[in-house]
């Protein structure tokens, strides 16, 4: 079993992704946070069922934890995540890190207003607009031709 690619820079995320294109493939992309469970791998095949390739980032984003939550605690396991996306056939994992997804200077964010009320924000204010933020720049980033969301993002 092989591993993904695993590029951590948006310019290398791009130039992949430019290569597929140029070969006219079509590309699907499944947004996680790792710690990656059977759940998450059954997006991996119906990305693969959608799409030529499949890219799965994995970041886990600081924006929408409040400052009251456990950021450092969140689990993070690479090498598992890498075997598991390897076994699912799953093409690229992107891993930026912080400082790619929020360089010096970054400044735009998503605000979720009503849509948000009486949900998870209600108990963690910041979470809706953290994942709104981070999902639109992983698209912006991708550009796939479909991205895959579980049930459990239904909410988000």
């Amino acid at each position: 079993m092989s591993q993904p690619v695993v590029v951590d820079s948006v310019a290398a995320l791009r130039a992949q992704i430019r290569d597929w294109r140029r070969d006219g493939l079509r590309v699907a992309m499944v947004p996680t946070m790792g710690a990656l469970h059977d759940g998450h791998i059954s997006l991996v095949r119906i990305a693969l069922q959608k799409a030529e390739r499949c890219v799965v980032s994995i970041f886990v984003n600081p924006t929408q934890f409040a400052p009251s939550e456990d950021l450092d605690k969140y689990p993070r396991q690479l090498a598992r995540d890498l075997d598991q996306l390897g076994a699912a056939k799953a093409d690229l994992a992107f891993t930026p890190t912080v400082g790619e997804m929020y360089p010096a200077g970054f400044a735009t964010k998503i605000s979720v207003g009503g849509p948000s009320a009486g949900l998870e924000s209600d108990f963690r204010p910041t979470f809706f607009d953290g994942v709104a933020t981070v999902v639109a720049k992983l698209l912006l980033q991708a550009t796939p031709d479909c991205a895959v969301f579980g049930e459990k993002d239904y909410q988000q």
